[in-house]
């Protein structure tokens, strides 16, 4: 199993900045690809932005293009988003994901994603 924990929530006024961290533990080179993805209340959970295990390919959903920015250290096992002009629309849940080389399911959905965080509360509001 692999054990993810996300930290770096809070809350920020429009304009600002925040950066998430995830922090994996366990198996975790039974997983390859890692993303964000975000839950609004009342919402589904929607893909953010995922990286490859690499580290050289990344690719960003429309709203948060130019920016977020996804990132990670291997040699830490940890993962980071960089959110910069943040809006209120960005508040939410986020949660970190890894995805298992065996998983074929779409690289940005949910369904595509073995590992799970709890979560860290995202509020943007003046």
């Amino acid at each position: 199993q692999v054990q993810l924990v996300e930290s770096g929530g809070g809350l920020v006024q429009p304009g600002g900045s925040l950066r998430l961290t995830c922090a994996a533990s366990g198996r975790t080179f039974l997983t390859y690809t890692m993303a964000w993805f975000r839950q609004a209340p009342g919402k589904e959970r929607e893909f953010v932005a995922y990286i490859m295990h690499s580290g050289t390919f990344t690719h960003y959903a429309d709203s948060v293009k130019g920016r977020f920015t996804i990132s990670r250290d291997n040699t830490k096992n940890t993962g980071d988003l960089q959110m910069n002009s943040l809006k209120p629309e960005d508040t939410a849940v986020y949660y970190c994901a890894h995805r298992s080389q065996y998983n074929l399911g779409r690289i940005d959905s949910v369904d595509g994603y073995d590992y799970w965080g709890q979560g860290t509360q995202v509020t943007v509001s003046s």
